[in-house]
């Protein structure tokens, strides 16, 4: 798949999440809509997701938005994509909370572009989803 000009704000996950760079969302043909779209083309894992059925039991969009942010789940959530893929979800919603979800997205697509063919890299393989190059991570 192709990096967008525009990430859509659907793809910004309640947990904190950029789905356009999820491997599954990377790697399928015919890739879901993100968290906040419908489930269709869904992997199981991300229909039955705690934290996005959390928030939508709730009635936000996100995480963060919740008073009990972070609470145990996103915390767990969260080491585990420290260590295992250098990112901080609760990070990344506090810059969407203070700076919006547009600038937040506009930063992503630049990061997570290939700069070879213009495909979407995974956030957790760093595979272009076009012509297979692994970036350093």
């Amino acid at each position: 798949m192709k990096m967008p000009e525009v990430i859509g704000s659907q793809l910004f996950a309640p947990c904190g999440m950029n789905c356009m760079v999820c491997f599954t969302h990377c790697s399928t043909k015919k890739a879901c809509g993100g968290c906040l779209g419908t489930d269709e083309s869904k992997p199981g894992h991300c229909r039955t997701c705690l934290r996005k059925n959390c928030a939508a039991e709730r009635e936000i969009s996100y995480c963060y938005e919740c008073s009990d942010f972070p609470c145990r789940r996103i915390r767990d959530l969260d080491r585990s994509y420290r260590k295992r893929y250098g990112a901080s979800l609760i990070e990344q919603s506090l810059f969407v909370k203070e700076n919006g979800i547009d600038l937040f997205l506009k930063n992503e697509r630049k990061r997570y572009v290939c700069t070879v063919c213009g495909g979407v890299i995974s956030l957790h393989d760093h595979r272009c989803s076009e012509c297979g190059r692994v970036t350093s991570g």
